[in-house]
């Protein structure tokens, strides 16, 4: 039994400047913010885009998955998503989550349409598998931090600072396979591990 996810691996120049962005934002919230709001920083190397949390999983269900995964990705086509902005989960006073990830127009066109479709023909694959479904609406973003304490001190401290308004320069993330991740829990965080990976497009 291994504890699995889907994802698409964030590449070493997208993580190099996820890293810069971190250390502009944790300058600028310990100018702002008192020792009372706690943050929890993703280290880059570990960020993914997570398709889809399976939680446990057994050896015997990992490899009809990975035929099936690789069996629907394969008429999908590579999806470019551009990381332009900074968002928060659940809202701006509050944040618990601060991301980065595609503009609001990018996310009614047709790019995300091909993502949204790729999305539910993994999640048909998971579901086939006998995986629970996922109740939340998927929301392709890369988590950049958690906020522990004093959420609405570090939501004001981001509307003061301006940089939620601000254009981001990434680039774009490439959606070219998905990979089965295995997260091992260690005192220091997880740890991921790739097991498969099914890459888009391969017949």
């Amino acid at each position: 039994m291994i504890r699995a996810f889907l994802a698409i691996e964030v590449p070493p120049e997208i993580s190099t400047a996820l890293a810069t962005i971190q250390q502009t934002l944790k300058r600028q919230l310990e100018r702002t913010c008192d020792r009372q709001a706690r943050i929890s920083w993703v280290r880059p190397v570990s960020m993914h885009l997570t398709l889809k949390f399976l939680g446990d999983a057994t050896d015997e269900s990992i490899e009809p998955l990975r035929v099936a995964i690789k069996q629907v990705v394969s008429a999908h086509q590579a999806i470019p998503i551009p990381l332009e902005r900074l968002g928060t989960f659940p809202g701006p006073q509050a944040p618990r989550v601060l991301w980065v990830g595609p503009s609001g127009s990018w996310e009614q066109g047709r790019e995300a349409l091909r993502l949204a479709a790729l999305h539910r023909e993994v999640e048909a694959c998971c579901r086939a598998a006998n995986f629970a479904p996922e109740e939340r609406p998927f929301s392709p973003h890369l988590t950049l931090a958690r906020i522990k304490d004093g959420a609405r001190e570090v939501g004001r401290a981001l509307a003061q600072s301006g940089v939620m308004e601000r254009p981001l320069e990434i680039g774009a993330l490439p959606v070219e396979a998905v990979v089965l991740m295995r997260s091992d829990l260690r005192p220091t965080g997880s740890v991921y591990t790739k097991l498969w990976s099914a890459r888009i497009g391969e017949r």
